[in-house]
């Protein structure tokens, strides 16, 4: 397994590295280690490729912090797992809403990280595997539905959209409502979703194409049309541009 330690504190980085050499014995690892997100990101390279199945991750850090870091994992092609080791355990909820693997707390327990990496090879996909895991694997959005709770993946999304109170979320098969505010999406998912209008974001990989449109309110303008939708979505006049870049892409 090779694992990327990411702590500002050298003392951190060198009991972590020395835990899971103890942990050796039962699983042969590899380590790296890293002082801050950005020389983490430098060490995964652009898409991640398959140099690291864990990151055992600090979040309190100069610059970006660890929640920051994790999200920017998850728009990798092949992101590694994540384990969270932190002297603070009041961002557990956080981290698991990040598809964290495990969130163990400083001083970390030989036992506690051993139980930690059992998971990740539990969870994690195998290397050799001839089907690539997609960017979105493992997030999803909580949706209370009808009296029910649903799971939906984020790759089905095709666009968020407010109205009013609500947010509406469109699959290409169906709408549901959430509550919730664009802004946080759109901070959230940055790598996943595009701002097209005050009102709406839509999913980056499934933009097709920016035409002419009209619109009853606000008159001759732009409409974005999305993959497997027969309708076409405003673009206000500022993210025009913004359209553009994208589909160059």
């Amino acid at each position: 397994m090779n694992i990327l330690i990411v702590d500002d504190e050298a003392l951190a980085r060198s009991r972590l590295r020395t835990l899971l050499g103890d942990c050796a014995e039962t699983l042969h690892t590899t380590v790296s280690e890293a002082g801050n997100a950005g020389e983490a990101m430098a060490l995964l390279g652009p898409t991640g490729g398959s140099a690291f199945d864990l990151v055992l991750l600090d979040i309190h850090m100069p610059g970006q912090d660890g929640l920051g870091l994790a999200h920017a994992l998850q728009a990798l092609a092949r992101p590694p797992a994540v384990v969270f080791v932190t002297a603070h355990a009041d961002h557990a909820v956080n981290a698991f809403e990040l598809d964290a693997v495990d969130y163990l707390t400083k001083p970390v327990r030989r036992e506690r990280l051993q139980q930690a990496l059992a998971k990740v090879q539990r969870t994690t996909r195998p290397t050799h595997s001839p089907v690539a895991p997609s960017a979105a694997d493992g997030e999803a959005l909580v949706i209370q539905d009808r009296g029910r709770t649903e799971r939906l993946p984020l790759a089905e999304v095709l666009y968020f959209k407010a109205e009013q109170k609500y947010v509406t979320v469109r699959t290409a098969t169906r709408s549901y409502i959430m509550d919730g505010a664009l802004s946080e999406l759109e901070a959230r998912y940055p790598t996943r979703f595009l701002r097209i209008h005050r009102n709406a974001l839509v999913a980056r990989r499934a933009v097709r194409a920016l035409e002419k449109h009209y619109d009853p309110e606000e008159g001759d303008g732009w409409a974005v049309r999305l993959q497997g939708m027969t309708e076409v979505l405003t673009v206000s006049r500022r993210q025009v541009a913004a359209v553009r870049e994208e589909l160059a892409r």
